[in-house]
């Protein structure tokens, strides 16, 4: 397996605003704390030693010991729980939904990422303690976006009505999915190896979130990681006073305006819109907003209503009915977790650029935030392939059409390109401009419009020549295409779409153990593994 890497500017799937921050654009900097570098950590580590209380640390490692109840836990992972209660430990933390079997490849790009920064930094800074958190999104509640796979050209889904909070969801219904997975995955040790981690998880554990605790601990034990579920009432007893203030104030939406204008202001687009309060209800089956008008709390799309003094007492007695959303997450993660730095993808980081102001308004240490790996998975068939093809896996980086043209110039044996047709045309018309003005001023006017018309037609001309050439050459550009759809399907990235059990299939534990021994969290370039 070779590696080499591509600046994420030159991809084109990454927003402005990613690339701008991973070149340090100056007008950037008021909208996060430090960058992700080694050398940051030390005043990162000091920040966060002061704020980070012992009975929270103890609260935390007494609740992850509870969820983990019934769990095979290893050594590594029971480690890093235990020393949550020290004051030198902290964590590297990222969070993904409850995605059916992991759900898109970057799930394990996620996870390998807090795994290798956290041991990076265990050896930079030895006196410390980093442990890498896995963050379930047991609280969301858009089933459509988890409730599926995509293996090779099927999408496998499980079916079943919607409605709450979705790791509380039963896994009742799984075993119908598990039976259509066996078909799936086939008979092959390594098929067998992924039917038995999907029945396992889905079809001997009562819901969403155990199923998904355990295939995150069966898949990463030995590495450490600590899964934890935020959806827990005697964790969110330490969100209290924020959720107080968020009801009373609205001061997530005061303070998240107005970092957000900053930013549009700046062209960059709003990620999250903020709300007056970011919070929902959350009750078996049902998560909804919370709204206030004249006075009163409702919950929307329900009958329930509360007055001030009814929702303050809801939330000092039952802390778990309420739920806070993606703006209001970050900021419940931080205030539980001893945690120094979040890793995620574009599009989260994009909503963390718009609370900066807002966690120093609630005075919670602003953690460092860091791209997660990105990767495309090359088998060595298709760079076999693209090397007949003389094509570099760059250059599928591009736009199809812009490929096909490419590639249509490459291999094309007559010269597509009137670059010099124009250039002696131009030359011929300087000498007529010249003609002209020592003539007649009004026929300057007439020599332009001749030269437009001229140079209409040579575009023209080479438009109708490469489309002709396309139809000529079409056999090897339908090979090339072929592959390019093979790794960006939809022309998209593969790491989007793709499920790893359709790389699992043929490579097994070694496409775990060549993801962890290649990414490296802090190069901040998009990284490409030939298999």
């Amino acid at each position: 397996m070779s590696k080499s890497t591509i600046p994420y500017n030159e991809t084109g799937y990454f927003s402005q605003l990613m690339c701008d921050y991973l070149a340090e654009k100056p007008e950037l900097k008021d909208f996060y704390g430090r960058l992700p570098k080694l050398q940051n950590f030390k005043a990162q580590l000091k920040d966060k030693k002061v704020s980070v209380r012992l009975q929270s640390r103890i609260s935390l490692r007494e609740q992850l010991q509870h969820q983990y109840t019934g769990f095979t836990v290893s050594e590594e992972t029971q480690k890093n729980i235990t020393s949550l209660s020290e004051e030198n430990t902290f964590t590297i933390t990222t969070g993904h939904q409850l995605n059916l079997f992991t759900g898109p490849l970057y799930f394990l790009y996620k996870i390998f990422s807090v795994i290798n920064l956290s041991e990076q930094l265990n050896a930079e800074y030895p006196e410390h303690h980093f442990i890498p958190v896995y963050w379930m999104a047991t609280e969301d509640h858009d089933f459509e976006e988890i409730n599926y796979f995509n293996f090779e050209d099927k999408k496998i889904v499980w079916n079943r009505p919607d409605g709450g909070a979705v790791g509380d969801f039963s896994t009742e219904g799984l075993a119908e999915v598990a039976r259509e997975v066996e078909k799936a995955f086939g008979q092959s040790e390594h098929g067998k190896r992924l039917q038995q981690l999907f029945t396992e998880a889905y079809t001997k554990h009562k819901n969403l979130a155990d199923a998904t605790r355990y295939l995150g601990n069966e898949l990463f034990k030995e590495y450490g990681l600590v899964i934890i579920d935020g959806n827990d009432a005697e964790l969110k007893k330490q969100f209290i006073p924020y959720a107080e203030k968020e009801l009373s104030e609205n001061l997530s939406h005061k303070k998240v305006t107005e970092t957000t204008e900053k930013l549009l202001d700046l062209d960059y687009n709003e990620q999250v819109h903020p709300r007056e309060i970011n919070l929902f209800y959350l009750t078996e089956g049902l998560r909804e907003r919370i709204v206030e008008a004249e006075g009163k709390f409702f919950v929307n799309e329900t009958d329930l209503v509360f007055t001030k003094e009814e929702l303050f007492r809801e939330l000092q007695e039952h802390p778990e009915r309420f739920s806070p959303n993606a703006l209001l997450r970050p900021l419940y993660q931080e205030v539980i977790l001893p945690n120094l730095c979040y890793v995620g993808g574009g599009g989260e980081l994009a909503y963390w650029f718009q609370l900066k102001d807002y966690f120093e308004a609630v005075d919670v240490s602003f953690p460092i935030l860091l791209l997660r790996n990105s990767v495309l998975l090359v088998p060595e068939k298709v760079s076999e392939k693209l090397d007949k093809l003389e094509v570099s896996i760059k250059r599928l980086f591009q736009k199809q059409a812009d490929l096909k043209t490419d590639f249509t110039h490459q291999i094309s044996k007559i010269d597509i390109d009137f670059t010099k047709q124009r250039e002696h045309l131009q030359q011929q018309f300087k000498d007529l401009y010249k003609l002209a003005k020592e003539t007649d001023a009004s026929f300057i006017g007439a020599v332009g419009a001749q030269e437009k018309k001229q140079l209409n037609g040579l575009d023209n001309l080479e438009k109708r020549l490469l489309k002709a050439q396309k139809r000529k050459l079409s056999d090897q550009l339908e090979r090339l295409t072929a592959i390019q759809d093979q790794l960006f399907p939809k022309q998209s990235l593969q790491e989007r779409n793709t499920n790893f059990s359709e790389y699992y299939l043929t490579y097994g534990d070694r496409l775990l153990t060549k993801l962890k021994s290649e990414l490296t969290p802090l190069e901040l370039t998009f990284t490409v593994l030939e298999l």
